[in-house]
């Protein structure tokens, strides 16, 4: 019989609430290179996550709740790097993004979407009338 996977082990968890406002989405982007930088990322991840992360607020800020806030969580395992962006807002469509449609008239939110399920690993949207909108988007460590 085969031992059960170990699970991976968190090295910690950071909280940051910023203003639904674009001037603070540098900050977001900073903070999360930061905690990323405690992994074994690639500069190149490093820069894929820091975009995955503004596009995830710059969508927060359009569809959220005026003069709300965005929450970004970040948790760092062994294997990756768990990033949470909560918004009071119902979020952008969560309909499939496809890619013939990206010049096709697509919408720049659907881009932003786009875009981010490009650039991470994984991506899980939630959206509720009550709750807001949470994404959780995973970035595996390479290699």
């Amino acid at each position: 019989m085969n031992p059960a996977p170990a699970a991976s082990k968190s090295h910690g968890v950071v909280r940051l609430e910023i203003p639904a406002v674009a001037e603070w989405v540098a900050v977001a982007r900073l903070a999360v290179a930061a905690v990323a930088s405690r992994q074994h990322f690639s500069v190149d991840d490093i820069e894929d996550i820091k975009l995955a992360v503004a596009e995830a607020c710059t969508n927060a800020i359009q569809h959220g709740m005026p003069d709300g806030s965005i929450t970004i969580v970040c948790e760092v395992t062994d294997e990756s790097i768990v990033l949470t962006v909560r918004d009071r807002g119902q979020g952008p469509p969560l309909g499939a993004v496809e890619e013939e449609r990206i010049g096709e008239g697509g919408r720049t939110e659907e881009l932003g979407v786009f875009l981010i399920r490009a650039l991470m690993d994984s991506v899980e949207y939630t959206s509720d009338v009550r709750d807001g909108t949470q994404l959780v988007m995973t970035k595996r460590v390479s290699g």
